[in-house]
C-alpha cells in the first residue's frame, strides 16, 4: 500500500480505481484500455495542479516523503557494478554514508551518498541518515581515493543533518565537516553533487562542494529545517505546522529558490507526482544528467576546473549595498 501524504489524498481515490481495472485487464479489452486511458489522464491532471500549487513546507514533506528513492536505489538503478567500501581507518564504519566504486553508461565513478533507510530496523543502524564524524571521514578517504586513481565523484546529499550527539561531538564532528569542505574544494577530479531528498545544514554541506551542484525538483536544501527554524525563532513549546509553514517559506529552501540565488546550478525533473511515483523513471532522468555533466567536465583541463570551482563558491550569494547620508553629511555602505 501507497503512503499518502496529506496533501495527497485527493490522488488516492484514482489511483486504486486505476489499480483495480488493471487487475480485471483482459489481453484485448478495448472498453477496459479506453477506462483505463481516461482514468490515467485524470490522473495526471491532479498530479499537475497538485504540484504546480505545493508550499515550502509541502515541499519539504515530500522530499522526506517514506517512499521517496534514497542513495541505494539510485545506485542499483544506476550501476550494475557497484562495490561497497566501509570504514574510516580510525575509528568505524558508519551506515548512514555509503560509499564505493562503479560503472555509469562506462564512466567510473566513486559514489558517495546519505542513506536514511527503510523500515524501523535499518532506520535506526542508519542513524536515520545523520552521519557520525567517522561517515564523513569515510566519505573523505573514498574521495581522496577517487582522486589517485583519476576516478570522478558523484555525491547524493538527502540528510536532516549531522548528528549532534554527545559521542559525535566528542569525535569531532565540526571538524570533520570543515575537513571534507576544505578537501572537496581541492579535490582535482570531477565533483557532482545531487540533492535528491533532504539537504540539511552542515551535514549535507560537507558532501556538496562540487562542479556542479543540483537538486531534484521537489528536493529541499537549507541551513536547518522549518522545525528548527521555528523553535528557535517563535521559541514556543506549542509550535504548529503554521509555524513551520511560515519557517519554510522564509528559508527559501525549494530547489527554485535556491536557483534563483545561484546557489545551485540547475534542477533536474521528477516524475509526474515525485520521484517516489516511479524510481525508474527517476533514476533514468538523473542517469541521463551525470552521464552528459561527466562528458562535460572530463574535457577540462584540471587547473581551469579548480578555479572554476573557486569562482563558483567565492562569488555564491545575493546582497544589497545600501547608502544612507549621516547627520554629517557623509554616507554609509
Amino acid at each position: 500500500m501507497r503512503t499518502y501524504l496529506d496533501f495527497e489524498r485527493p490522488l488516492e481515490e484514482l489511483e486504486l480505481q486505476l489499480e483495480v481495472i488493471e487487475q480485471r485487464r483482459g489481453s484485448e479489452d478495448r472498453a477496459v484500455d479506453s477506462e483505463l486511458q481516461g482514468l490515467q489522464q485524470q490522473l495526471n491532471k491532479r498530479r499537475r495542479e497538485l504540484i504546480q500549487s505545493l508550499t515550502p513546507w509541502q515541499k519539504c514533506q515530500l522530499a522526506r516523503h517514506p517512499e521517496r528513492p534514497y542513495t541505494l536505489d539510485y545506485i542499483t538503478r544506476l550501476t550494475d557494478d557497484f562495490l561497497e567500501l566501509h570504514g574510516d581507518r580510525r575509528f568505524s564504519d558508519d551506515p548512514a554514508i555509503i560509499g564505493g566504486l562503479g560503472t555509469i553508461d562506462g564512466h567510473s565513478v566513486l559514489i558517495v551518498g546519505h542513506q536514511k533507510g527503510r523500515g524501523t530496523k535499518e532506520r535506526i543502524s542508519r542513524n536515520f541518515g545523520q552521519p557520525h564524524p567517522e561517515g564523513y571521514r569515510k566519505a573523505l578517504r573514498l574521495m581522496k581515493l577517487a582522486e589517485r586513481f583519476d576516478i570522478p565523484v558523484v555525491t547524493f546529499i538527502d540528510t536532516p543533518g549531522a548528528f549532534p550527539g554527545p559521542g559525535a561531538e566528542e569525535r569531532g564532528q565540526a571538524e570533520a565537516i570543515a575537513t571534507n569542505l576544505l578537501e572537496l574544494s581541492l579535490l582535482s577530479v570531477p565533483v557532482i553533487s545531487i540533492v535528491i531528498g533532504e539537504g540539511g545544514s552542515g551535514g549535507a554541506l560537507a558532501l556538496s562542494v562540487a562542479d556542479r551542484l543540483v537538486m531534484l525538483e521537489h528536493a529541499v536544501y537549507s541551513v536547518i529545517s522549518p522545525e528548527g527554524c521555528a523553535a528557535i525563532l517563535w521559541e514556543s513549546d506549542k509550535l504548529t505546522q503554521e509555524d513551520f509553514s511560515r519557517a519554510a517559506s522564509a528559508l527559501k529552501l525549494t530547489a527554485s529558490d535556491l536557483l534563483a540565488f545561484n546557489v545551485i546550478d540547475a534542477i533536474i525533473d521528477e516524475p509526474l507526482g515525485g520521484a517516489h511515483t516511479d524510481m525508474d523513471e527517476a533514476a533514468r532522468i538523473v542517469k541521463a544528467y551525470i552521464v552528459d555533466t561527466l562528458r562535460t567536465l572530463k574535457e577540462i583541463p584540471k587547473d581551469v576546473l579548480l578555479q572554476q570551482r573557486y569562482k563558483k563558491f567565492t562569488g555564491m550569494g545575493v546582497y544589497r549595498q545600501m547608502q544612507e547620508k549621516e547627520e554629517g553629511g557623509g554616507s554609509a555602505s
